[in-house]
């Protein structure tokens, strides 16, 4: 099974693009999408993860080293064997999902922020959601495409992505949802077009989902990353620096919207049941302040993230699908 979001096994993630090298894999995970129960999916999944981490030994060592680093801060062992299964998990699940094969009962909310969220939206205000490569964003993302969400309401949605190392795995996922191409935002191409197009959203009570936790190369950095010079916050992560981007953060300044971190878990690292928790944080920072606090904001912005991040990387760090040197600056 290949790793769709691109992740590298030495220097930046950006460098290793999608590892499949033909689109044969993808199009057998269509076909049994269509064709078979979705639990069988998942433990065929199963020995699948174990041929890639058998033959995959760079990922190997970085999913060791971020599991010992984990360990430490929470004083147990994991084991990379498990980290691999359950990122074939999240694998069937993230295409699952845009395939509508994702139900609501498979959701369960909690008293956290949830409620404030569904009342942004049903008072068309609109929110940016900073996701992450911890747990599965899909899984909110599709729910709202098919109506599936608290809300009692219809509202859009729309994900800022990096089309340039998921080419295959978007195009799987135009062959599951059609749709699902209308929906995202190449984030090297964010301009003042797309600015007018995110307000437009936000107006009618949408969403926009981001994630926070890969940094862009520079020779690459477009749209806000190189607006900002490809500028990255640095903040400690599991006992050692580890850089953040700069845009999703500076973003959120220029819509001046209400910014959630939004988590999807799943229940039990390798259950087939496919039973998520669904976590909001509504963000402690807004940007209703004189323009010359704002960055001091957009950095404070970026570190709670980033400190919420590390948290739930401890309680659940199997999954956690950055499987590369996220620390490397």
């Amino acid at each position: 099974m290949s790793e769709p979001d691109g992740e590298a096994s030495g220097g930046h993630w950006t460098e290793e693009r999608e590892e499949a090298k033909s689109y044969l894999q993808f199009r057998l995970l269509t076909g049994m999408l269509r064709l078979l129960p979705l639990p069988l999916i998942r433990i065929a999944a199963f020995p699948i993860s174990f041929f890639y981490f058998i033959f995959s030994g760079k990922r190997r060592k970085e999913s060791r080293r971020f599991l010992a680093m984990a360990g430490a801060a929470s004083g147990k062992k994991f084991s990379s064997s498990k980290h691999f299964a359950s990122f074939a998990l999240y694998v069937v699940e993230k295409a699952a999902a845009w395939a509508g094969r994702i139900e609501e009962k498979q959701i369960h909310y909690h008293d956290d922020d949830m409620d404030k969220l569904v009342a942004d939206i049903e008072q068309q205000r609109g929110a940016l959601l900073i996701c992450s490569h911890f747990g599965n964003a899909d899984m909110l993302r599709a729910l709202a495409d098919f109506s599936r969400t608290r809300a009692s309401v219809s509202f859009p949605v729309f994900s800022i992505v990096d089309f340039t190392v998921t080419e295959k795995f978007n195009r799987m996922l135009r062959d599951i949802n059609p749709e699902s191409e209308n929906h995202l935002v190449n984030a090297g191409d964010i301009g003042p077009e797309t600015v007018e197009r995110l307000e437009d959203c936000l107006s009618r009570g949408g969403l926009i989902v981001i994630i926070g936790d890969r940094t862009a190369r520079a020779k690459e950095a477009g749209g806000l990353a190189k607006d900002r010079g490809d500028r990255r916050f640095t903040f400690p992560f599991l006992g050692k620096p580890a850089p953040f981007p700069a845009g999703p953060f500076f973003l959120a300044a220029l819509l001046k919207a209400a910014v959630y971190f939004v988590f999807a878990v799943r229940r039990g690292d390798l259950s087939i049941k496919g039973e998520y928790d669904m976590l909001v944080q509504k963000a402690g920072v807004d940007f209703n302040c004189p323009r010359s606090q704002r960055n001091a904001r957009i950095e404070a912005l970026a570190r709670s993230f980033a400190e919420t991040l590390e948290k739930q990387c401890v309680k659940n760090p199997y999954q956690w699908y950055n499987i590369y040197d996220f620390w490397m600056s």
